[in-house]
């Protein structure tokens, strides 16, 4: 099994090769990077470049890892006792199984994706190393161990939101995403709108990566809004002319709603250039 990436998928040599070597070694691979540098997105282009079913665990903030495991209902068995109307000798009838378990129970390995896990508090990681290094855990209601049949491929992905411990750090392949340069966000934007016109897409691009220079945003445009963007151009029919004289510094992009997510970094904006334009 090779990663090259996908037709819809631009993955970097560097990214490549640190896919496949995760595959190899059978290691978890956690990938970081802003938000919408394609974190994600990976998981699911790896399922499908690879034949694989993905099953995604979305990580949130109340998020723990018992849940990836499984959950016991003692209140439903407890009530069910009480009316005396179902069987409650069958624990496992309220056993609810997590992530983990669903992807350990697959026949063929899958992709297992734990999206985001710097959301969660910062012991869920190293509630986890066990299970992830072994591939196994146990279920003490059943008296069972769960062990993967076919061992997943697990991508695990992360926002820098906070520092994650040494311990589970070590038992993970490590792959920062860099925010795509001009040459290899020109091929994603390609991949999405290949009958595009080139020189509309030389001047949409001059006018992102400015709308990124300028320091003190809070949410930079990334690939997605960069995606919307164009998207909007195309339908109002803008060409390159509509773009080739616009200078940030001066003048609002069309549609700014969809590169600009938040009031402060709208505010910044004005600022900016109310200063050039006293300049």
């Amino acid at each position: 099994m090779q990663f090259k990436g996908t037709e819809k998928y631009i993955a970097t040599s560097a990214l490549q090769i640190a896919v496949n070597a995760a595959i190899h070694l059978e290691k978890p691979l956690l990938v970081k990077g802003e938000p919408g540098t394609g974190k994600t997105l990976l998981a699911h282009e790896l399922a499908k470049a690879l034949d694989k079913k993905i099953i995604t665990w979305h990580i949130k903030s109340t998020t723990t890892a018992q849940q990836g495991l499984y959950e016991y209902d003692a209140v439903a068995r407890l009530r069910d006792s009480q009316l005396g109307d179902r069987d409650v000798t069958d624990i496992e009838q309220y056993i609810k199984r997590g992530k983990l378990w669903e992807a350990f129970q697959q026949d063929e390995s899958v992709i297992l994706l734990i999206d985001e896990i710097d959301k969660a508090d910062i012991e869920f990681p190293n509630d986890l190393l066990l299970e992830l290094d072994k591939m196994e855990f146990y279920v003490y209601e059943l008296q069972k161990t769960i062990k993967a049949t076919k061992r997943p491929i697990v991508i695990i992905t992360s926002n820098n939101e906070k520092e994650l411990p040494d311990a589970f750090l070590r038992r993970c392949l490590f792959h920062y995403i860099s925010f795509p340069d001009s040459k290899t966000m020109k091929d994603i934007v390609d991949v999405h709108f290949p009958d595009i016109e080139e020189q509309l897409v030389g001047e949409a691009l001059r006018v992102f990566y400015s709308m990124r220079e300028i320091n003190g945003m809070k949410k930079k445009p990334s690939t997605s809004e960069l995606i919307d963007w164009i998207r909007l151009l195309i339908w109002e029919k803008k060409d390159y002319d509509a773009l080739k004289e616009l200078d940030v510094k001066f003048q609002n992009p069309p549609y700014l709603e969809s590169l600009l997510k938040n009031e402060q970094d709208v505010e910044l904006l004005q600022d900016f250039q109310k200063y050039y334009g006293k300049r």
